[in-house]
């Protein structure tokens, strides 16, 4: 971002006060960095004060001050009138609305082209996939900027865009939903000049209900003047609500719909990665990937057909969906010990669950032991009970050996295991640090010594899983 304190106060629609007896010419400051984190401020930094459930980003104010940061965008003064930095006040809308604002203004300036991703499960690793794709572009010098991790909410897409420099040749960015409304504005602030909806299914149910389909399809309301909508054509609710919004469409499948951009996928190489075949508007590919499993077709073909319609030849693409690597903990894959851990850990719906638990067993190939480290699957609200039971016979059905579950509904999932005709063990935990003694018990009693195979961690943010990958990982380290 290149924006000085003045037009920073201009995007965001703030007031500027600067410091008593500060010089005039400190409203022409540039600013390096946004971030409502205290933690993350660097000198240069504008420090954005957010009001939270558990906290108060006005209380952290002079610590970010004394970290380095250069301004304040507050909604009141947190200084009792004697700011020691400029402060951007809001006047009277929260400072998230103005980060939208700022982030918008900072999106109007940007010349290149604009990617919007959204979808229930996959997002994340499309964005990468599409991102480092991207990069391939003219003859592989293009520049591209995208969300950090998944930080794709009113919070972190704003701050996202503010962290792209301005003069790449695209940004890619990822719009996750939770409640109604939040489509329209993320999708008014990002304005993509290619909008990519690459699933929909059950997720944050608690708080989108049933309607997932359309409240992801608003996405294509805010598409760029002469931009593009790519929708997965898998989807029967999805492709009448994005059809609701728009009729020029275009529609790629993974799972047989007929659709210019199609993908079929063909198993796994000896070495474990994919292989897909592609068609990308009458002409046929074939790809390889990291991923595994079905569903890796659905990311090639959102991925591939985003790049063709942005220019890119086939080559191009080819490379760029080779080189790709998933997000931190998205379908990280590493061996240890013997065993296969595929560590998806950072977020769970029933979609994203059931396609890593055929992944796992694809991994296995009917050879050592299938083990999932699980956690309850939050803001489902009343789908909560039937997914979990879902989940279970789903485990059962993929061949588990054992389940180890952490959080709520594990009587849901037992059942679902035992409808299914699950034989192995299955373990509560009550607690983070049981794990790994109720693995070590598992693979003590269990016929073969535990036969080191594939396992696979996935569950909510909330659940921390990421706390027992590190566990299982100290454990059996080489």
């Amino acid at each position: 971002m290149s924006m000085t304190l003045a037009e920073m106060a201009g995007a965001s629609a703030s007031a500027l006060i600067l410091p008593r007896g500060g010089a005039e010419d400190m409203a022409q400051r540039e600013i390096s960095l946004v971030c409502h984190d205290s933690r993350a401020v660097v000198p240069g930094s504008l420090f954005a004060c957010i009001r939270g459930e558990k906290s108060d980003g006005h209380d952290f104010a002079a610590q970010a001050v004394r970290s380095g940061a250069a301004a304040i965008l507050a909604e009141r003064d947190p200084f009792g009138g004697r700011p020691p930095v400029p402060l951007l006040l809001t006047g009277g809308k929260s400072s998230v609305k103005a980060l939208g604002y700022a982030g918008h203004a900072w999106r109007k300036a940007f010349s290149g082209r604009v990617i919007g991703i959204t979808g229930t499960a996959g997002k994340t690793t499309l964005k990468e996939m599409l991102a480092h794709t991207l990069t391939m572009a003219a003859n592989g010098t293009a520049a591209v900027a995208r969300n950090p991790l998944n930080l794709n909410t009113q919070i972190g897409l704003p701050e996202s865009m503010l962290a792209a420099r301005g003069d790449e040749d695209f940004w890619v960015m990822e719009a996750g939903i939770s409640n109604p409304g939040d489509m329209d504005e993320l999708g008014s602030m990002l304005e993509p000049d290619l909008a990519i909806i690459l699933n929909a299914g059950a997720g944050h149910a608690l708080g989108l209900g049933g309607g997932a389909a359309y409240h992801k399809s608003r996405l294509l309301r805010y598409v760029a003047p002469g931009g593009m909508a790519l929708v997965s054509a898998d989807y029967p609710d999805l492709v009448r609500e994005s059809c609701a919004v728009r009729r020029d469409i275009i529609r790629f499948s993974a799972y047989g719909a007929d659709a210019p951009y199609r993908a079929e996928y063909l198993g796994l190489t000896p070495s474990g990665r994919s292989r897909c075949r592609l068609w990308l508007d009458g002409h046929e590919l074939e790809a390889e990937s990291a991923l595994s499993g079905s569903f890796a077709a659905e990311n090639l073909i959102a991925a591939a057909a985003a790049a063709h319609l942005l220019g890119l030849r086939d080559d191009e693409i080819l490379s760029g969906l080779a080189a790709a690597r998933p997000a931190v903990q998205r379908f990280n894959r590493r061996m240890l010990s013997g065993w296969t851990l595929l560590d998806d850990s950072y977020n769970a719906n029933p979609l994203s669950c059931s396609r890593m638990i055929e992944a796992a067993a694809e991994l296995r190939n009917g050879t050592g032991s299938l083990v999932f480290v699980m956690g309850e699957m939050l803001e489902l609200g009343e789908l909560a009970v039937p997914s979990h039971e879902e989940l279970g016979r789903g485990m059962a059905g993929a061949g588990a050996d054992a389940v180890f579950w952490l959080g709520g509904h594990g009587d849901a999932v037992y059942r679902g295991l035992m409808e299914a005709g699950f034989t192995g063990r299955f373990t509560e935990l009550a607690a983070h640090d049981i794990f790994l003694p109720e693995f070590s018990a598992w693979e003590k009693e269990h016929p073969g010594g535990g036969r080191p195979g594939t396992v696979l961690f996935k569950g909510s943010r909330g659940n921390h899983l990421e706390k027992l990958v590190k566990a299982f990982e100290e454990a059996h380290a080489l």
